[in-house]
């Protein structure tokens, strides 16, 4: 079985909700990385994304932008990330998603991206450019390895839900807002109304991100979805930390307040 359903299927059985977290791949360096999806498993995230840094992040806010530019500048590669996701993989068996934006995908060949990720042990790819229209060869290759292709649906999306998760699986990566990605005080989507628009069309479970970023929003929104994303805060906290050591010990502690948040 996907260690995501596996996932999901072990929360659900405890009634928990998952926390699913983001660090950018290669910021601050590789090795980093590393370390950080081996302190975040550790501290209580269920599931973690990790960015292949782009030049033209469009569904990303300033405190990614910055991220991705870090890691490009040090010379970031997917082949690294690959490589690094295959030592990780042999001390956690945490669920590793990727998120990439779709040239990078297209350039670095569609079936041997999916192919290698398969082999390194990743279990999901979000590909938030991915247009619905194109998205039946990526699809197809995905299903043959064992990989989730994980849907985004926006408060927007309405009608399009239905085309946007057809065959889907894994979770549905519900963005909370309309904009890109970053830390907010406030969501003013009405996520009841959206999450029960969204279970019209699915019974995937359903993970909210975009703007979260505190242990009391994701208390706010538990009880209406399956699991909560958080990226620019965490990122944040990478870029602010003067050592290692500091960045792994909050990086640590908070999400083992938002875990907290979800029981």
């Amino acid at each position: 079985m996907n260690r995501i359903d596996k996932a999901f299927n072990n929360l659900r059985e405890k009634g928990s909700k998952a926390l699913i977290t983001y660090i950018t791949a290669g910021d601050p360096d590789i090795d980093t990385t590393a370390e950080l999806i081996v302190e975040m498993g550790k501290a209580g995230a269920d599931i973690i994304e990790l960015g292949i840094p782009y030049s033209d992040p469009l569904a990303d806010g300033p405190v990614i932008q910055r991220a991705s530019a870090r890691a490009l500048n040090k010379g970031i590669r997917i082949a690294d990330i690959m490589n690094m996701a295959r030592s990780v993989r042999r001390v956690t068996q945490v669920p590793l998603v990727y998120l990439v934006y779709y040239n990078s995908v297209f350039k670095y060949g569609i079936e041997r991206f999916v192919k290698e990720a398969h082999d390194v042990g990743i279990d999901g790819i979000i590909i938030p450019d991915l247009p619905l229209e194109e998205k039946g060869e990526v699809f197809d290759i995905t299903r043959q390895y064992g990989i989730h292709l994980i849907p985004l649906v926006a408060p927007t999306s309405h009608e399009r839900i239905a085309r946007i998760v057809e065959n889907a699986s894994g979770f549905v990566y519900c963005v909370s807002t309309t904009g890109v990605t970053g830390e907010r005080d406030q969501i003013h989507t009405d996520i009841k109304a959206y999450m029960e628009e969204v279970s019209r069309y699915t019974s995937l479970p359903k993970a909210i991100g975009f703007g979260i970023s505190k242990p009391d929003m994701a208390r706010q929104f538990r009880d209406y979805c399956d699991g909560i994303i958080i990226g620019s805060a965490i990122v944040s906290l990478i870029e602010k930390a003067s050592s290692k050591d500091e960045m792994l010990e909050n990086i640590g502690q908070f999400i083992r307040n938002i875990k907290q948040a979800l029981r």
